[in-house]
């Protein structure tokens, strides 16, 4: 029944061209079509996936393709559409022997085309593997004055290879990498790959799926050059020749967009490997006193291992066995017995692949005794070294206080990098911003008073605060550490903003005081001399700067002048907010105001 359907869409030419408009993502304007095909509306063979499959199912696959590619590009021609023309073809069409001999040149003929405004958009739909084929028929095409895109790059079977060997003049990204991008670290770094690619290449990447406005922003952000998706436009029969009002104003729109960050913990799997030293083994042949003269001979050896047939079957300790021989006739007792006698049949045993946040894990849930014997490594259930407890922690410790040069652990916002990394965007950008210095007063008494575990909560407080105040598309927060944040504001409405974060964080703190300390509005604590001192209750104090084109040329500056700002605004009273609203200077020097806004 499909089949009489198909021959019966062919013979009629029942197909409908749809058109849907590739913008230049830097300056707003078309550049050209995607030409998109739709069998018949009241058919199970309207949407191409469906057509083309019955079409390879009956070996109809050619007939159906050229068929498509001819109403593409009457159609395009009948609306007199500007740019340039995607034309969709599969590699294996491109192939046919009789395609390479100008069909589709014959097409272009006829309805009145240059073939420079024809893109063929190679669309994988099988394993491509004949590439030296492929790529004296790419040769062919370009003889005539074609140029060639890869579609759905990231997406096909060998789409990346394609690129290397064809070296096409556009590649278009998959709409995967693209939607959700401003939410997904690791799309972005992907999309990101692509375009350093394509630049060091002479390619012009393409964007597809682009659904939302932060999709858009952030993709024009690292530099795509293209763009297409329903956000812009969607594939019409009739679609517009100019680029949405909206859109137009939202890519010339100044600003950067805020990009989705990842700690360095999940950046960067640390394993046990790196904690592996060499611990020559004890086999269970071996004496007791052929082990004791191993930890004689090497006096910083503090655990063998004891190997059979190169698996670990377990572990003697130093001070267990020197312990041992100093009892009252042990080592003539035991001395010429098997070290198994006094060594431990359950060490902890891992692979060497374990990371050291599980390896961590394990040893908090396993016998205390781990830590200080330490662990054996293993590859493949065989014996290759020792790992150390000291070692592990050294290593977790670093882990943590680089981590939190990324994402304060704490409050899980940006740490210093991505500060930084954001800062220089917006410099190398030419954007103007307000870099905005939030700390807290008459905080460590606090912590003093109540407890580190409440000023945790006073923290979290101030961080869920401030994001609460930031359009998260445009304002972006990070935590310092400690009581220190910034918020770099690209919001016009700025300044209303801070006064919310000061009015309800005036608001929310009384509630971590207990009832006499709120009533009174203040509390007691302890200074170095043992003395009691009051306290007002904990207030927020922001430093505002303003960042204009060419007056700021570093973090470094920028950090300078918004801790300075935020001094000023720490000598007023409560809840306050200082505004440094003169031109900030390349250097490091920066006047008081006498203006300031409580």
């Amino acid at each position: 029944m499909l089949l009489s359907r198909l021959q019966e869409v062919l013979s009629q030419r029942q197909l409908t061209a749809l058109f849907q408009p590739i913008i230049n993502m830097q300056r707003g304007g078309i550049v050209g079509y995607e030409g998109l095909i739709r069998g018949p509306s009241d058919s199970p063979l309207h949407s191409p996936m469906n057509l083309f499959k019955v079409a390879r199912a009956h070996d109809l696959s050619v007939e159906v393709e050229h068929m498509c590619r001819r109403i593409v590009l009457e159609r395009f021609t009948e609306l007199q559409l500007p740019g340039k023309l995607f034309l969709n073809v599969s590699p294996e069409m491109l192939l046919q022997p009789h395609a390479r001999y100008g069909e589709t040149l014959a097409y272009i003929d006829d309805v009145g085309i240059h073939p420079d405004r024809v893109i063929i958009e190679l669309t994988e739909n099988q394993p491509t593997y004949d590439y030296k084929l492929l790529k004296e028929a790419v040769k062919h095409y370009r003889g005539m004055g074609f140029q060639i895109a890869i579609d759905d790059l990231g997406e096909g079977f060998s789409s990346l290879r394609l690129w290397s060997e064809l070296r096409p003049e556009y590649v278009k990204i998959d709409m995967h990498f693209v939607q959700g991008i401003n939410q997904d670290p690791v799309k972005l770094q992907f999309v990101r790959s692509i375009q350093e690619i394509a630049q060091e290449s002479g390619t012009i990447a393409i964007a597809e799926g682009i659904e939302t406005q932060n999709e858009m922003l952030l993709v024009r952000d690292l530099g795509i050059a293209y763009g297409q998706g329903y956000h812009i436009a969607r594939p019409l029969a009739h679609p517009a020749i100019d680029v949405a009002t909206d859109i137009a104003a939202s890519l010339n729109r100044s600003g950067v967009s805020v990009y989705p960050y990842k700690a360095a913990l999940e950046h960067n799997v640390i394993t046990a490997a790196k904690l592996l030293r060499a611990v020559p083994p004890a086999s269970p042949v071996m004496t007791n006193t052929d082990v004791y003269e191993m930890f004689i001979g090497t006096p910083d050896l503090q655990n063998v291992p004891v190997v059979e047939n190169g698996r670990p079957v377990g572990l003697i300790t130093r001070h267990n066995l020197i312990d041992r021989f100093a009892r009252l006739f042990s080592r003539d007792v035991y001395g010429k017995k098997s070290c198994v006698t006094f060594m431990d049949p359950y060490p902890l045993i891992i692979d060497k692949n374990t990371s050291l946040q599980e390896l961590s894990r394990m040893i908090v849930e396993a016998d205390h005794h781990h830590l200080s014997n330490g662990f054996i490594i293993t590859a493949e259930d065989r014996y290759i070294g020792m790992g150390t407890g000291q070692d592990l922690m050294r290593e977790i410790t670093q882990m943590q206080i680089n981590a939190a040069r990324y994402a304060n652990p704490l409050t899980m916002l940006p740490g210093n990098v991505p500060i930084n990394e954001h800062i220089d965007r917006l410099l190398q950008g030419g954007v103007p911003f307000f870099a905005c210095y939030a700390d807290l007063d008459h905080f460590k008494p606090f912590n003093d008073a109540y407890g580190y575990r409440r000023g945790d909560d006073v923290i979290q407080l101030t961080g869920r605060t401030l994001a609460a105040h930031c359009d998260p598309t445009r304002d972006f927060i990070g935590h310092i550490g400690g009581d220190d944040f910034i918020i770099l504001f690209q919001s016009e409405d700025w300044e209303a903003r801070c006064r919310s974060v000061m009015n309800d964080f005036g608001a929310a703190i009384p509630g971590y005081y207990n009832a006499d300390d709120r009533e009174r509005g203040t509390y007691v604590s302890e200074d170095r001399r043992g003395r009691r001192v009051f306290h007002p209750l904990i207030s927020i104090s922001l430093g505002v700067v303003r960042v204009e084109p060419g007056n700021f040329h570093s973090h470094h500056q920028i950090a300078t002048a918004a801790a300075e700002a935020k001094k000023q605004a720490k000598k007023i009273p409560g809840n306050s907010l200082f505004i440094e609203r003169r031109q900030g200077s390349a250097t490091p020097a920066w006047p008081f105001l006498s203006q300031s806004h409580a």
